[in-house]
C-alpha cells in the first residue's frame, strides 16, 4: 500500500488549503473498510492527531482544528481529503496521511502571520 499526500503549501493566516491523500496498491473494499487519519508534526514537536474518518465516513477531529478542518473521503477513488480553513501559524507542520499501519511521506503546510 502506498499513500501519496499532496496539497501543502504556504499561505497567510486566515487562508485555506486542501490536502489530498491518494492510496494505491489496495483493493477498494479494503480501503473502504479502513479508518483513515491525518496527523501533523510541527518543527520541534511530536506528531499529533488531526483528524480521522471511519469506513462509513464518521469523522473525528482534534480540538485544535474543530470547526476549521473538514475531513472527507472518496472511496471510489481511494482518496481522502483534509480541507483546512482559517489557518493560523500554529497549523504550520508536515501533514501525514495514514491508513492502518501505512503512512504517506507528508506534505508541508506553512502559515505565515
Amino acid at each position: 500500500v502506498q499513500l501519496q499526500a499532496s496539497g501543502g503549501g504556504s499561505v497567510q493566516a486566515g487562508g485555506s488549503l486542501r490536502l489530498t491523500c491518494k492510496a494505491s496498491g489496495i483493493i477498494t473494499s479494503v480501503f473502504n473498510g479502513n479508518a483513515l487519519t491525518w496527523h501533523r508534526q510541527a518543527p520541534g514537536k511530536q506528531r499529533e492527531f488531526v483528524a480521522s474518518s471511519t469506513g462509513i465516513g464518521v469523522a473525528d477531529y482534534a480540538d485544535s482544528v474543530k470547526g476549521r478542518f473538514t475531513m472527507s473521503r472518496d472511496n471510489a477513488r481511494k482518496t481522502f481529503y483534509l480541507q483546512m480553513n482559517d489557518l493560523t501559524p500554529e497549523d504550520t507542520a508536515v501533514y501525514y496521511c495514514s491508513l492502518s499501519n501505512y503512512w504517506g511521506r507528508g506534505t508541508l503546510v506553512t502559515v505565515s502571520s
